[in-house]
């Protein structure tokens, strides 16, 4: 295994702690320091400004505001022919 470091001031602990004996190489000294390293305390939720809701709902919600006679126009097939109002490919075969 190859390691390289690249801050001098780590390089002279490894090999300082390497001529005491201790350790045989330096991967000893790194498996020693991770074996001790601490854990880190899980991250905490960050509270949500409002309750989550399913995400039909959120459309719903965001939706609500639209005019009456521009929902008229919106085409029922939406779902079914997506790649249709999306991409601009031909409809496909219902």
């Amino acid at each position: 295994m190859t390691i390289e470091i690249h801050r001098p001031e780590l390089e002279a602990l490894l090999m300082e702690r390497m001529k005491t004996g201790a350790f045989q190489n330096v991967e000893d000294v790194i498996l020693q320091a991770l074996e001790t390293a601490p854990v880190p305390a899980p991250a905490q939720e960050l509270p949500l400004e409002r309750p989550l809701h399913a995400a039909a709902q959120i459309i719903l919600d965001s939706m609500k505001d639209i005019p009456p006679e521009i929902m008229a126009t919106m085409p029922t097939d939406g779902a079914s022919q997506h790649d249709h109002y999306i991409y601009g490919w031909p409809k496909r075969e219902a």
